[in-house]
């Protein structure tokens, strides 16, 4: 395989993956920690900050809105705006294919009082909806508007803005954090109920910024802030990420790999949970699920193994904390014993691609025996992937699972596209061939 990382690159069958890698910087708090280091009054130290196509968006971002943000190799400093003193832009945002930017950054706008800003990104981004924002921010006192009531581009003019109570229809970490960054310059205090709990790290910074914060079951209250003072955060590696190596090494016969430095946040390592049950192999401290919220990001060395798998079904309360990685799953339903089975994702509809038809469609072209559902999917799995070509449809996840696949199949796959891997993870083919035998 090679080292460079074209747009259409093919991963031949592999012997055993064997090696250490170190997990890149996880996606998500970079794009929270920069955000909430605009919002800070005082400088902000970010350090293995994830230098990604989707977090550059983010810099290029609150730079256009007022703050400085000094680079030094991963870590950056941000000198912030301040909470309520974003500079309005003379043009549009441009927040590129980050959906995490689209959905969170409206949230800390709402709150500019006199203010207008207009987000705008690629053609992904413009069929991703966002009036699942607009209605807790419209209800806070903000005025926004979206092409069709309901795509980017976004217009968002901020208001004082008032505290609410608002439940979410969808668990949804994008949507309740960016109510909460809204919360912070509202008028009291304001609470965020979500169906089932979802991923914890806006939370978890906010607390560490000083702010009042608690949570209660499935939902969360915040008071509004004078200022926030984060002053430093570490980066953990991205358990996202680092779960296409996970699934190359339980895959693969004769695997044995060591990723270090995982963030394994209980709200994040829902397919780890889901590989054990299924009889991969995976040793690791994993955070235990707790009502207490607490301020740091656990982080943990994951030693990984081929394993034989078993069928699994996943439930809908468990999607939100594996909903990046559902791929995956289905992947690994191609090789293990019966049925594996995904229920309650209709979220993936509505990724960088219809993930559903996406992965459904791709691995059925490689040899799967699987067929999509209104709201997940089902393979009858044992017989693996024979192998072929696969469209990743300019979606990070789907050209990363084509790779293991690849690896994993009697023949190889072919994955047009591989260079959408580096919205989330610049060095995915580097670090795969140095594992690979």
């Amino acid at each position: 395989m090679s080292r460079a990382a074209p747009a259409n690159l093919r991963f031949e069958p592999s012997g055993g993956l064997t090696g250490e890698l170190l997990a890149p910087p996880d996606k998500s708090i970079s794009h929270r920690a920069a955000l909430l280091g605009a919002m800070s009054s005082e400088p902000v130290r970010v350090e293995r900050y994830l230098h990604a196509a989707d977090t550059r968006s983010t810099l290029a971002a609150v730079r256009e809105l007022g703050a400085l943000v000094e680079e030094s190799g991963e870590d950056l400093i941000l000198r912030g705006a301040g909470l309520r003193e974003a500079r309005e832009p003379s043009g549009t945002i441009d927040v590129g294919n980050a959906g995490t930017l689209m959905r969170l950054l409206p949230g800390w706008l709402a709150a500019q009082n006199g203010r207008t800003f207009t987000l705008d990104g690629d053609d992904s981004i413009r069929r991703r909806p966002v009036d699942r924002i607009v209605e807790p921010l419209r209800a806070m006192g903000a005025t926004l508007e979206a092409r069709e009531h309901r795509f980017p581009p976004l217009e968002v003019r901020g208001a004082r803005l008032r505290s609410i109570d608002y439940e979410l229809p969808v668990a949804s970490a994008q949507v309740k954090s960016c109510v909460l960054l809204a919360a912070l310059a509202a008028d009291g205090l304001t609470s965020v109920s979500e169906p089932a709990r979802s991923r914890d790290h806006t939370e978890r910074l906010l607390l560490r910024a000083g702010v009042r914060i608690e949570r209660d079951g499935t939902t969360v209250r915040v008071l509004n802030a004078d200022e926030l003072a984060l002053e430093r955060v570490r980066v953990p590696g991205d358990a996202s990420s680092a779960a296409f190596l996970v699934a190359a090494g339980v895959l693969v016969p004769g695997s044995r790999l060591l990723i270090r430095d995982v963030g394994v946040n209980w709200t994040r390592t829902g397919f780890l949970r889901i590989v054990r049950r299924m009889r991969g192999i995976v040793l690791g401290d994993l955070e235990e699920e707790s009502e207490e919220l607490v301020a740091e990001e656990p982080v943990s060395d994951l030693d990984v193994a081929h394993g034989a798998l078993e069928g699994a079904t996943v439930r809908a309360e468990e999607v939100p904390l594996a909903i990046d990685e559902l791929p995956l799953v289905a992947l690994l339903g191609c090789f293990a014993e019966g049925e594996t089975v995904v229920e309650g994702a209709q979220e993936l509809r509505v990724k960088e691609s219809d993930r559903i038809a996406g992965v459904v469609e791709s691995l059925r072209e490689l040899g799967a025996d699987i067929e999509a559902t209104a709201d997940g999917f089902a393979v009858r799995g044992g017989s693996g992937l024979d192998g072929g070509v696969l469209d990743a449809r300019g979606d990070h996840r789907l050209a990363m699972m084509g790779a293991v696949a690849g690896l994993a199949s009697r023949e190889g796959v072919e994955v047009r596209g591989i260079d959408a891997a580096a919205v989330s993870y610049p060095y995915f083919v580097e670090d795969l061939a140095a594992v690979c035998s």
